[in-house]
């Protein structure tokens, strides 16, 4: 099965094969429980899959064959505990890894990762964005091949978030608004074509980055447990969403869903890339808290950096001060709007969303309550995000997918 010699006796080998073969179609989701972190031990993988211990066994032990899981047949007990420690079980830190990019509009990076959303190496951002989606793209697979290169690791797909609805299953960048790219372009085909030509393996997928900063999230940071997850965040410019039903992205029909940044909230306000006006796309991002305190965006540093730099090294100045509390006003009444229409029980902040939580949670929660259709009795939880480059981790997601779904076809092992 896994080409890899079993090291058993021949009868106790022949049994756990029998086991194994019935409980084939466990693998996928044992893999997808130790994957985000939910079967730390045999004994809870036995029950969260509903099988025999020997079943449950035998399904983790063809796992770490694959060089996916790790077992620990030997761990030390808890202090106070009673009985046999259940064999612990953790991701292998020296398994496969997909490769992720991620663009935005200030540039782009790759990196690579393992399961359980680890980041094994990655490389440092580029500061420039060529209004060529092929030679960006290019630029971000060869950056990533380099890295597989000096790490010597096998990939198994990859993975692209770029700050732009894009649709399923074709893979068009719709509206690239904060890059110069034609609106529309092939995204998911140009970056397939760059990484066969690297010489990379597996399939490769394109996603909008907040969707793929949702699904990281849920599966290994704050949005962890929740059932109905909305991602609301501004990175560079503008602003995204995503919600996440029952552990998977809701994309809508062709995968447009969760547009957020085109709600509007201030009539009068700044005109939208999109031929409306006061959108939170343009009222809620770090430009419009720049200007909005009177600055001008700067030439060092990303707009993103420039404004959380302004809000934690000037909030004493009462201008700077204002200016923050507008943006809060603003994000607070477009999740207000998400939350009468969606019912989320939790919603997470990235970029500088996640800057103005920390900042002032009482006023955004306050802001959101007063808004909403079921007030503070029906409050929602709103946390910051939790991971480090959790776009690069869900575009990385997507890649996995297939492997998570199916570890022996994923793999080549029949």
């Amino acid at each position: 099965m896994s080409g890899k010699a079993d090291p058993r006796p021949a009868g106790e080998g022949t049994t756990s094969r029998a086991r194994l073969d019935r409980g084939r179609g466990a693998l996928g989701p044992a893999l997808e429980l130790v994957h985000t972190g939910r079967a730390p031990t045999r004994a809870v993988l036995t029950a969260e899959l509903g099988v025999t211990r020997a079943t449950a066994g035998a399904v983790a032990a063809e796992l770490e064959a694959l060089g996916l899981i790790r077992v620990d047949a030997r761990p030390g007990a808890a202090a106070g505990s009673q009985g046999r420690p259940s064999h612990r079980l953790e991701v292998d830190e020296d398994g496969p890894v997909v490769l992720a990019a991620q663009v935005h509009a200030d540039g782009f990076r790759a990196a690579l990762v393992g399961l359980g959303g680890r980041i094994v190496a990655t490389t440092p951002s580029c500061e420039a964005v060529d209004a060529d989606p092929a030679k960006v793209l290019g630029a971000a697979v060869d950056a990533g091949a380099d890295l597989l290169g000096r790490t010597g690791r096998r990939c198994v797909g990859a993975g692209l978030a770029v700050p732009s609805a894009v649709t399923a299953p074709e893979g068009l960048a719709l509206n690239p608004l904060h890059l110069a790219w034609p609106a529309g372009a092939p995204v998911r085909e140009i970056f397939a074509e760059r990484v066969r030509a690297a010489g990379v393996d597996g399939p490769a997928f394109a996603v909008n980055d907040v969707n793929a900063a949702a699904l990281a999230e849920h599966r290994h940071g704050a949005g962890r447990g929740a059932r109905d997850l909305l991602c609301v965040a501004t990175g560079h410019r503008g602003v995204g969403g995503a919600l996440v039903l029952d552990g998977r992205l809701h994309t809508g029909s062709s995968g447009l869903a969760l547009e957020v940044g085109h709600l509007t909230v201030n009539p009068e306000g700044r005109p939208c890339h999109c031929g409306s006006r006061g959108c939170l796309d343009v009222e809620a991002d770090p430009l419009a808290l720049l200007t909005t305190a009177g600055r001008a965006p700067g030439p060092e540093g990303s707009l993103l950096q420039q404004a959380n730099e302004l809000i934690r090294e000037e909030y004493a100045d009462p201008v700077v001060r204002t200016a923050t509390e507008v943006l809060i006003d603003r994000l607070g009444l477009g999740l207000a709007g998400l939350v009468n229409i969606l019912n989320p029980d939790r919603i997470i902040l990235g970029g500088l969303h996640r800057t103005l939580l920390d900042t002032d949670p009482d006023r955004l929660r306050a802001v959101v309550a007063d808004r909403s259709l079921w007030g503070r009795s029906g409050g929602v939880p709103i946390l910051a995000c939790s991971l480090d480059h959790n776009s690069l981790v869900g575009a990385a997601e997507l890649a996995w997918q297939p492997v998570l779904d199916d570890p022996l076809g994923a793999l080549g092992v029949r």
